[in-house]
């Protein structure tokens, strides 16, 4: 399973400014680095649209908490790592719901092997899916056209872009998942440690 890191954008990065900036010092520093950027001076206007959405950012006291509080920001996060968010909250839900003590089992390790769970059970429905749609590639090399109205084959060739559009939307679920196993690498978990029976635990140093 690919585990590369996700893509996120840093907004102070990007403008090169501390987290503590304030709004004077953010300013000052977007101007800087978009001079040197902006196209009418020879710059990348892509790259000049990500520095103008970092300083939009920001700027904006509510997004600038949002995004220091959870690391993302909608508008500026990549729309593969929005994908990854959006598997990983849906399982935020079942790990906050557990009814289990927390420090008496691992949730990070279990995020993990649903997540494995989860691209291993996409991986078999698109085999299957594709073992669906080989037969029907040879059901349609081997019916007999008709002079008029090919009204089976029609059917057949709709059945078999169907399948192509459903494995399509099964690889994307498969990346998506795969981002969010990403999303999760660097995270431990700090397990209760339970003693044997009659033996005590360490006490602090004193």
């Amino acid at each position: 399973m690919a585990k590369q890191g996700a893509s996120v954008i840093d907004p102070y990065d990007i403008l090169g400014v501390q987290r503590e900036a304030d709004e004077a010092a953010i300013k000052a520093a977007y101007r800087k680095v978009a001079k040197n950027a902006h196209p009418d001076g020879g710059g990348d206007s892509e790259q000049f649209a990500k520095i103008s959405a970092c300083y939009e950012l920001l700027k904006d006291p509510v997004r600038r908490k949002v995004f220091d509080d959870t690391g993302y920001d909608p508008e500026l996060a990549e729309p593969m790592d929005l994908k990854g968010l959006m598997v990983l909250e849906g399982l935020i839900n079942d790990m906050i719901l557990d009814e289990r003590e927390p420090g008496s089992f691992d949730p990070v390790a279990g995020l993990r092997r649903k997540l494995t769970d989860d691209i291993l059970k996409a991986r078999f429905h698109i085999l299957e899916l594709e073992r669906h749609r080989a037969r029907v590639r040879k059901h349609l090399d081997r019916i007999g056209r008709r002079p008029e109205a090919d009204v089976l084959g029609s059917m057949l060739k709709a059945r078999s872009g169907s399948i192509s559009e459903a494995i399509k939307n099964a690889e994307g679920q498969i990346a998506a998942i795969e981002r969010a196993y990403a999303m999760l690498e660097g995270y431990s978990y700090e397990l209760e440690v339970v003693p044997a029976e009659g033996e005590d635990l360490p006490k602090a140093a004193e």
